[in-house]
């Protein structure tokens, strides 16, 4: 019988049953090497406090695991993070802020805030992909026929009105989406030069936009999807097709509702569900994963609302 790599929500909580037990388990995977303090670096001078506060003296300021993280100045109890933070790797097309916060014994308001702060983490994926790329792009929001009246652009049908959201996936590997101003040109070509490696094959679509990419930097091959192409000895666009899919079922059955202002944080969401968080990996270490990211990383709320 096989290993299994997921662990259950009891298993969890019998892990992390209090606040002091998610403190100690954030510790040894923020601070791996010893109590570090997040204002200055300082590693050796560093003082025990109560209640798992510390203060370095060497720049004499005070801090605990939250500080410099997405936890700095949260009320929320620290294993009510893990187990949010759980829910969101495990749950495959994500989970809302109301069922979030009948879970967790928080308002909705609260629960909404947190997730947002928990996709900030998902963020500023580095990575550069290589070997067979699959690029394509989508594009999100309501249609035009079903809209109100007073919300119609009135400007054609397609693309009008929604946001365009760029993907690339690697063969075999990690996926790199986030959404552009528009589908053109320079802008989906731009993207690949940010994101892939040089000399790498790109599969695509066969839209003009993607013209120009065989040469000297790429090798580009194309399927014709207007002509019903979707495999066409080896090269297709099925994978990030597939990407397309989930997000757009969690955008439509868990969401229903993304504003542009925020969708570049459900994309990230869900991107890093498919690459640190996939679950060929162990839980445990997809919840490991997930809290490595979360250092660094600080949204307000106030930037949250009124932020771009």
């Amino acid at each position: 019988m096989k290993d299994k790599i997921t662990i259950s929500t009891f298993q969890l909580f019998e892990m992390f049953p209090d606040q002091e037990t998610a403190r100690k388990y954030l510790e040894s995977r923020l601070w791996p090497k010893g109590v570090k303090c997040p204002h200055c670096g300082e590693m050796k001078r560093i003082h025990t406090l109560k209640g798992g506060f510390y203060r370095c003296n060497a720049c004499i300021k005070d801090f605990t695991v939250r500080t410099g993280t997405i936890f700095e100045r949260s009320h929320i109890p620290l294993h009510k993070w893990l187990y949010a933070m759980y829910l969101l790797v495990t749950a495959r097309k994500g989970i809302s802020s109301l069922q979030l916060s009948k879970e967790i014994g928080i308002t909705q308001k609260s629960a909404w805030f947190m997730l947002h702060r928990l996709r900030e983490a998902c963020g500023d994926d580095l990575a550069e992909l290589r070997g067979i790329i699959e690029v394509d792009e989508t594009y999100i929001g309501g249609k035009e026929t079903t809209k109100h009246q007073k919300k119609k652009l009135l400007a054609g049908r397609g693309s009008v009105g929604k946001v365009g959201v760029v993907g690339l996936r690697e063969r075999g590997g990690n996926t790199i989406a986030k959404p552009i101003t528009s589908p053109d040109k320079a802008t989906l070509h731009g993207a690949i030069l940010d994101h892939v490696a040089l000399g790498s094959m790109i599969h695509t679509d066969d839209a003009p936009v993607y013209s120009g990419l065989d040469g000297l930097l790429y090798r580009h091959k194309s399927v014709n999807h207007s002509a019903g192409e979707y495999v066409k000895n080896g090269v297709t666009t099925n994978g990030i097709d597939s990407v397309w899919a989930v997000l757009k079922r969690g955008l439509h059955g868990v969401y229903h509702h993304a504003s542009p202002k925020h969708l570049g944080r459900y994309v990230n969401e869900f991107t890093f569900r498919l690459n640190a968080g996939n679950c060929k990996r162990h839980t445990l270490n997809r919840l490991e994963s997930f809290v490595t990211a979360v250092a660094g990383k600080r949204l307000t709320y106030n930037c949250l609302v009124k932020g771009n």
